[in-house]
């Protein structure tokens, strides 16, 4: 399955989820929402915020030109909320999975997917 069928089967397409992109730890674009830009600062933030969890729980996190509040930051995943959207970036080994959730999607439900996905792929050698 190509990176942009993840993006688009497995968490957009599951309606728990409204944008999400995929990056390599080393910013590299994988696949993306279409018009779902989030900069290259942004995806190096969010990879240093998985080692300095501190400054993303103290900064927030930025994604696609917005700021989210952070609620969870650890070594696999962070998690932000503005208002009633939200964002949830899970990292594997080898890639960031970065899913924004819009009003009237439940943060769990997205949460859920995300981290299935993730769980998947390190299942599949992508630790």
């Amino acid at each position: 399955m190509s990176w942009q069928a993840y993006v688009d089967n497995n968490l957009v397409g599951t309606g728990q989820v409204s944008q999400a992109a995929i990056y390599g730890l080393n910013g590299s674009q994988w696949a993306t929402s279409p018009s779902f830009q989030v900069s290259a600062t942004e995806v190096q933030d969010i990879v240093n915020g998985f080692t300095d969890n501190d400054k993303v729980r103290a900064s927030g996190v930025h994604v696609a030109g917005v700021k989210y509040l952070t609620l969870r930051a650890d070594d696999r995943s962070i998690y932000g909320k503005k208002s009633a959207d939200g964002v949830c970036i899970v990292k594997t080994g080898q890639a960031v999975l970065i899913a924004v959730y819009k009003e009237g999607i439940q943060p769990g439900s997205c949460t859920k997917v995300v981290e299935g996905l993730a769980d998947y792929l390190i299942s599949v050698g992508y630790k």
